[in-house]
C-alpha cells in the first residue's frame, strides 16, 4: 500500500494526495515534449510543499508532474511546488520522474525504514554561485567563522550576550539547554528519558521515543537539506559541525531542534502510536506549518551568511562571468585574443 505524507505551506492537510488525484490528468508521453521550466517560473522555496514522503510505489512523471503509482491508483504532485521528495522503503523511480525533479529544483532523499537515514538531493533552485561564494569566504576566514558560529547561538539564547564567549563555552551552554530541554519534555508529556541511543542499522532496536526523535529529526534534515540546496550553498561546508557532507546541514537543524522536532517526538511518543514512525512524521508535517518552518530557514540561512534579504525574479540566475585578480570579475562568452599580451606568444 503507498503511504503518502505531505505538507504545504498554506494549509496542510491529510487528503493532500486525494486532492491531487482530483486533477486533471494527461495520458501518452507528453512530458517527452514538456520544455524544463524558466527559472523566474518556479515556486520560491520558502512557498513550497515541505516534503511528500511515499513507500511501496513507483514514482514517475506526467508532464511537470510527479506521479506516485501502486495498486490503489495514481496521485499527482506539481514538481515546481515540491521541496523534499523522501522516498521509502519499496519505492522505484524512473529516469523520467528524476528528470522533472532535478529541473525543478526538488531535494530527493532515499529514506530507510520508517523513514530514517537520507542519501541523495538535487540540484539548486538557483543557478547563482553568489551565496555558495559568500559562504565559502565565511568559512575560510576564522574569524568571519566564529562571528557566524557565535550567530548561530545567539539565536539559541536570545537576549544574551554570547559574542565573547569561545567554542568550548558555546558547545558547553548549548548542551546544557538541550538536557535541559529533554527534562522538560519528558515531564510533560509522561515519557520517560534516560538519554538519546539510536542504531543507524536496526531501528526498531531503540526505545519508542528515540525512534520517534530519529524520524523527527531526519524530516528537519530533509527540510534543511533542501533549503540549503535550493538557495544555492553547499551542505558540506558548516560552521559549527565540520567533516562531513552535511556539516550545514546539521548546523541548521540544530536551531530548530529544541522548537520542533525534540518537543513533537515526545508528544508523538506519549500518544503510544502503533507505527511510531509514520505518527511523528505526520505530526512533524503540522508542526512545520504552523511554525512556518521552511520560509524561516531561507531567512535564517541569508542572514547567518549575510545576505540582503531582496526579492528576485530570477532573471540574474544565469549570470556567468569569468574570474579576474586584479578586478575580481571581467565578462564571459566574448573573445579576449585581441588584448594585449605583453609575454610570449603561445
Amino acid at each position: 500500500m503507498m503511504n503518502t505524507q505531505t505538507t504545504d505551506g498554506d494549509k496542510p492537510t491529510d487528503d493532500y494526495a486525494k486532492a491531487a488525484e482530483r486533477q486533471p490528468k494527461r495520458t501518452g508521453h507528453s512530458h517527452m515534449g514538456t520544455p524544463p521550466p524558466e527559472i523566474s517560473e518556479l515556486v520560491r522555496a520558502e512557498g513550497r510543499l515541505s516534503f511528500a514522503y511515499f513507500e511501496h510505489c513507483t514514482i514517475g512523471r506526467d508532464d511537470n508532474a510527479i506521479t506516485a503509482t501502486d495498486s490503489t491508483g495514481v496521485t499527482h504532485i506539481p514538481a515546481a511546488t515540491l521541496s523534499v521528495l523522501m522516498l521509502g522503503p519499496g519505492t522505484r523511480v524512473t529516469h523520467q520522474a528524476m528528470t522533472v525533479i532535478g529541473e525543478n529544483g526538488a531535494t530527493v532523499i532515499w529514506v530507510g525504514e520508517r523513514g530514517v537515514r537520507m542519501y541523495a538531493f538535487g540540484k539548486p533552485l538557483t543557478h547563482s554561485s553568489a551565496l555558495l561564494q559568500r559562504q565559502a569566504a565565511l568559512v575560510s576566514n576564522t574569524r568571519k567563522r566564529l562571528n557566524v558560529a557565535r550567530l548561530m547561538y545567539q539565536m539559541r539564547f536570545p537576549g544574551e550576550d554570547v559574542s565573547g564567549l569561545t567554542m568550548q563555552q558555546l558547545r558547553g551552554r548549548e548542551g546544557a539547554r538541550i538536557r535541559r530541554v529533554y527534562r522538560q519534555c519528558s515531564a510533560r508529556t509522561g515519557v520517560e528519558w534516560d538519554k538519546r541511543t539510536y542504531d543507524h542499522d536496526d531501528f526498531m532496536a531503540g526505545s519508542e521515543i528515540n525512534k520517534a526523535l530519529s524520524a523527527a529529526h531526519t524530516c528537519l534534515y530533509g527540510l534543511a537539506h533542501a533549503a540549503i540546496v535550493a538557495l544555492g550553498c553547499s551542505p558540506g561546508l558548516g560552521f559549527v559541525h565540520v567533516g562531513h557532507e552535511r556539516s550545514f546541514v546539521y548546523d541548521i537543524a540544530d536551531l530548530y531542534k529544541a522548537e520542533l522536532s525534540i518537543p513533537v517526538a515526545f508528544e508523538t511518543a506519549a500518544s503510544h502510536p502503533e507505527d511510531i514512525g509514520s505518527a511523528t512524521r505526520h505530526n512533524i508535517r503540522d508542526a512545520i506549518y504552523d511554525l512556518s518552518l521552511l520560509k524561516r530557514m531561507v531567512k535564517d540561512i541569508r542572514m547567518l551568511l549575510g545576505e540582503p534579504i531582496v526579492d528576485n525574479d530570477g532573471s540574474a540566475d544565469d549570470h556567468v562571468g569569468l574570474w579576474d585578480e586584479q578586478v575580481g570579475e571581467v565578462p564571459a562568452g566574448k573573445s579576449y585574443a585581441d588584448d594585449e599580451w605583453d609575454g610570449e606568444e603561445w
